[in-house]
């Protein structure tokens, strides 16, 4: 009898109930969309790859690449006169728990136009922005208001903070990754370990493990250990910054030693092996025309710099921006003027090895 009555109820209910196709459709739409945009990054590795198995020239790759095509000339001249800004968000795992989608490391990596030499740039992850949807808060917040509806994304997580991080900045990104820290530890390993130099000892309060002064190469499970510890350092979060400086630096000289990075075939392993664990937005600029730049930098030992913040913000956590050298530092970074600004603020630059 009540099976009798609830089919009753549902028949009499369902001309009321909306069509399903429309919703279907949408959700369809957005799904294939965020899987074209993750595909981009292993469809440019994988052909990269191929392109070099194959013999084919890659430019700017081979030295003995033939005599270029005027448009691609013309192409290159202006990429070329051009400052590049590559927003890299790393993330502490990414779970159900909140506290799993906030962006651990904002860092900034600027070229600029003369290609002399990538400057790696901290935004402290306690500094206050505005934030679309969520008011004024902690610039870490905005990966986790990206990403949190309508479930974890990071594509999604990463498209606000790049938002907010170039009405903070005044300057384009041209491209993006996201990284967690289990696609880290897979990158770490892949390189065979990761050399950091550290000013002083650090001791880790997750596994007690000590990390001593000096440089050491670490595997990828000791290597986020190292990038979680804030705790007890005398600057907290900045140290914390400046060690994932470090550690960049680190594996941008390990990826030269071995070659990587002049190896389209070498580079495409090493970036899969992040696995699911690493989202690559290149909406703004190529993975090809990114490759591309690498040869032409002067140097690739990069220059540690923080943005320059004041004091906490009342009695939060909460940081503000240097009356005086913050927005002096964001117009050198606009304008491209990074250099001057180092060569004027020597004891500003963060040492990395």
């Amino acid at each position: 009898m009540i099976e009798d009555d609830l089919r009753a109820a549902f028949a009499r209910h369902e001309p009321l109930t909306p069509a399903t196709g429309p919703l279907r459709a949408a959700i369809d739409r957005l799904a294939a969309g965020r899987r074209r945009r993750r595909q981009r990054f292993q469809a440019a590795g994988v052909t990269l790859a191929l392109l070099a198995a194959l013999g084919f020239g890659v430019p700017q790759l081979r030295p003995d690449r033939p005599a270029a095509d005027p448009l691609v000339s013309e192409r290159t001249a202006d990429a070329r006169s051009e400052a590049l800004n590559v927003l890299l968000l790393g993330v502490d795992g990414f779970g159900d728990e909140p506290s799993y989608r906030l962006a651990d490391s904002v860092l900034l990596v600027h070229i600029p136009a003369d290609r002399s030499r990538p400057y790696l740039i901290s935004l402290p992850r306690d500094l206050e922005v505005p934030i679309p949807g969520r008011g004024v808060d902690k610039l870490n917040s905005a990966f986790y208001t990206g990403a949190s509806e309508p479930r974890p994304d990071l594509d999604a997580g990463y498209d606000l903070t790049r938002r907010v991080v170039a009405d903070l900045t005044g300057v384009r990104i041209d491209a993006g990754a996201v990284l967690t820290f289990a696609g880290l530890r897979r990158i770490t390993d892949a390189v065979d370990g990761v050399e950091v130099c550290l000013p002083k000892e650090v001791r880790s309060w997750h596994t007690r493990r000590v990390f001593p002064a000096g440089c050491q190469r670490l595997d990828g499970a000791s290597s986020v250990d190292l990038l979680r510890q804030r705790r007890y350092l005398p600057d907290g979060a900045s140290d914390r910054d400046r060690n994932a400086q470090r550690y960049v630096a680190g594996l941008i000289r390990r990826a030269v030693a071995q070659e990587v990075l002049s190896n389209p075939v070498r580079l495409a392993a090493l970036l899969s092996a992040a696995g699911k664990g690493m989202a690559f937005d290149d909406d703004g600029a190529p993975l090809t025309r990114l490759v591309a730049v690498l040869p032409e930098l002067k140097s690739l030992d990069p220059v540690g710099l923080s943005l320059p913040v004041g004091p906490s913000v009342g009695n939060t956590a909460r940081l503000s921006l240097d009356p005086k050298q913050g927005p002096e530092f964001l117009a050198a970074l606009s304008g491209d003027r990074l250099a001057q600004w180092v060569a004027q603020h020597p004891e500003q630059v963060n040492t990395t090895r």
